[in-house]
């Protein structure tokens, strides 16, 4: 493993598209079916967006819930997001300039997400990039789920670069903590949470809305620097 060697880490739901109000809704409607009513999806966003399925059911639910029934429940409401939104994934605005860009400079490209396998081969297939990535870690495949830094270290560990080599993007509060929590810095994407919301972590080197113009070595100018927005 190369401490020289970059890598950029993506969380794929709220980062590599605009989804996850999708998936808020879907969960929203799932817990209606079982009896819990008042909950919206901007509540679901903020307290619980980018957690495994298994922790979102145990903490909006049945803290009880065993892992086989919080995967058929799962599996339920992937069901639903999947059959209610395939007309409206599409790739996050200058998302493809910008991994190609990163490609040709010799950064390391993996995705670290909350997602299980359909849902990872759904929206990949959909958004036609799966080839860009080096790794891809799904819940499927670590134990403990954001904000434990597991998934985004086995993502690089699979790419062969050291954490501190890594820049992840990210748009849950979990998945920011998770890359703080493997010694990663992070740039926070404001599809899911306002800019206002990231201040807190140390890690967060930038906010961005999209991928529109941004640049590889801009990102890595900032990685030992302070917080900032970049205007694009």
């Amino acid at each position: 493993m190369s401490a020289m060697q970059k890598a950029f880490i993506f969380d794929m739901d709220g980062v590599l598209t605009d989804n996850m109000r999708m998936h808020a809704q879907s969960w929203v409607d799932l817990f209606a079916d079982y009896g819990l009513e008042g909950l919206d999806p901007e509540r679901y966003l903020v307290e619980t967006a980018g957690m495994k399925g298994l922790d979102v059911l145990r903490y909006f639910l049945d803290p009880a819930i065993s892992p086989a029934d919080a995967e058929r429940l799962t599996e339920l409401k992937d069901i639903l997001y999947r059959v209610m939104n395939r007309e409206a994934i599409r790739p996050m605005p200058g998302l493809e300039g910008f991994l190609a860009t990163a490609a040709e400079a010799g950064i390391l490209l993996g995705i670290g997400t909350g997602a299980g396998p359909k849902n990872i081969d759904y929206v990949l297939g959909l958004l036609g990039i799966a080839p860009r990535f080096g790794a891809i870690v799904g819940a499927h495949q670590v134990t403990h789920g954001k904000p434990h830094p597991e998934t985004f270290l086995k993502a690089a560990g699979q790419l062969g670069a050291a954490p501190e080599s890594c820049i992840v993007f990210e748009d849950a509060l979990p998945g920011v903590e998770a890359a703080a929590a493997a010694g990663m810095r992070c740039v926070a994407v404001t599809t899911t949470n306002a800019p206002e919301a990231f201040a807190a972590f140390d890690n967060v080197i930038t906010t961005i809305n999209d991928f529109t113009g941004l640049r590889p070595e801009t990102l890595h100018a900032l990685q030992g620097g302070v917080h900032t927005t970049i205007s694009r």
